[in-house]
């Protein structure tokens, strides 16, 4: 009897242990992934365990960090695509500069002239239209005279002409006689001669007072007949600009005049311009006052550049500060100071006989003055685009064939155009990259298989 009741027992376990089996036979397709995913778990943090040991003291960085590369090679289509361009490095001086906004100005008494009549009458031709280019005597406008006075003194001036040639015959007959009386007659002569030629020459003078030149006077007294119009011609270049080696050229800047209209003298027919030399007015906080003094006294030229919706462009010029003005602006608390600007024309034209041209510079284009305020001698500059920043890291490529080497720097200065690099004796002589830096660096990047944010070291 307990013979079976304990084999009663054993069969009920191993039929449980059946049911059980086929249950979890039925439904494996649940706890199967549960179980998966929780030895899963608990292999991991074995392995992070291990691998925190590994990175103690001794391990200071990550096996896949030791495994990062430094190298990349660049086909040349890549470097073209990357603009690539190199340079050896070498030590040279390096100005710490401020920058300034500067305006191009023409130079007050000396830029622009004005064309006036230099008497009444009435404007007849106009040759010249406006913009056109000029040059010194090329005639501009033709009057017909009306002034009164001038008239009446050319009218005594034609007189006293003829009146002298009169004199003149007579003193020569009587000097071929040598009657007693004839004698005293060729005395008086002479004198009269003497009073004409006196007024003749006073008559002259007043005719150059009223506007007329020594070759139209001279006409008079050849044709016998009173000037009746004048021509206007451009005046003479004022030779006191220190940039001869460009084209000295007038250009028309308004023309104030019609055909037909009556002008006094001293009216204004048209205002030419002289842009061959300029002026760059800079404008400058008060406290710049003390950098622009020992810029100008130390000899140190700033840089110009010209500027397109607020950026740079263009290498610039290199140009002395003239003077500082000598007060400054109440309102804007804006002290000016003003540097020689040199032009030259940019474009030259001819069309159907007239002559344009167009300066590189104008007034009232605006531009940038870098103004130097620290020198350092033997430095390594590079620009921006040659250093890249990772982190607390700045780096360098050197280029080895068509590889680049990733090297680590010091930056000593740095602007938004330059940066000054500690010289650690490394560098010099080397070959480095001096733009694309970024790039490169990304590509190093994405050849590690790591994601990196694509703005780290990189500004815009």
């Amino acid at each position: 009897m307990q013979f079976l009741k304990h084999n009663i027992r054993l069969l009920s376990i191993v039929g449980a242990i059946l049911l059980v089996g086929i249950l979890a036979l039925l439904l494996q397709n649940h706890w199967l992934p549960v179980a998966k995913d929780w030895m899963a778990s608990n292999q991991g943090s074995s392995t992070d365990k291990k691998n925190q040991a590994e990175s103690g003291p001794g391990h200071p960085h990550s096996h896949a960090a030791s495994n990062e590369p430094t190298s990349l090679k660049l086909s040349q289509t890549a470097s073209r695509n990357i603009g690539l361009q190199t340079g050896k490095v070498q030590l040279q001086p390096f100005e710490r500069t401020i920058t300034v906004p500067a305006m191009v100005v023409e130079r007050r008494g000396r830029s622009q002239i004005e064309v006036t009549a230099p008497l009444t009458g009435v404007v007849t031709r106009i040759f010249p239209i406006e913009a056109e280019a000029i040059q010194p005597g090329q005639p501009l406008f033709e009057l017909r005279l009306t002034h009164e006075d001038l008239v009446t003194t050319q009218r005594d001036f034609l007189r006293n002409v003829e009146e002298l040639d009169v004199v003149k015959a007579e003193v020569q007959r009587l000097s071929s006689l040598t009657d007693l009386i004839e004698g005293k007659r060729l005395l008086e002569k002479k004198y009269l001669q003497k009073i004409a030629e006196g007024a003749l020459h006073a008559q002259r003078q007043a005719l150059l007072l009223h506007g007329l030149s020594e070759p139209q006077i001279d006409q008079i007294i050849k044709t016998r007949k009173l000037l009746p119009g004048l021509t206007v011609v451009a005046p003479p270049f004022v030779e006191n600009s220190q940039h001869q080696q460009f084209e000295h050229v007038y250009h028309i800047q308004s023309i104030n005049v019609s055909r037909g209209q009556h002008v006094s003298a001293g009216h204004t027919l048209a205002v030419l311009a002289d842009h061959c030399e300029l002026y760059l007015e800079g404008k400058a906080f008060e406290q710049d006052a003390e950098h622009l003094t020992q810029a100008a006294r130390e000899g140190w030229n700033v840089k110009a550049v010209p500027t397109v919706s607020g950026q740079q462009r263009g290498p610039g010029e290199q140009l002395e500060v003239l003077y500082l003005a000598d007060r400054v602006e109440p309102k804007s608390r804006a002290l000016h100071f003003y540097m020689s600007l040199p032009n030259k024309i940019a474009r030259d034209a001819t069309d159907q006989g007239h002559r344009f041209i167009g300066w590189k510079y104008r007034p009232g284009q605006r531009m940038q003055v870098l103004v130097p305020i620290e020198r350092w001698e033997n430095r390594i500059v590079l620009p921006v685009t040659a250093v890249v920043q990772e982190g607390v890291e700045t780096f360098v490529f050197e280029q080895n064939g068509n590889a680049f080497e990733r090297i680590a720097v010091h930056v000593q200065y740095r602007d938004k155009d330059w940066v000054v690099i500690e010289n650690d004796g490394s560098l010099v002589g080397t070959v480095l990259a001096m733009s694309g830096a970024y790039q490169i660096q990304l590509a190093l990047k994405n050849k590690a298989g790591g994601g990196s944010d694509p703005h780290a070291g990189h500004s815009h």
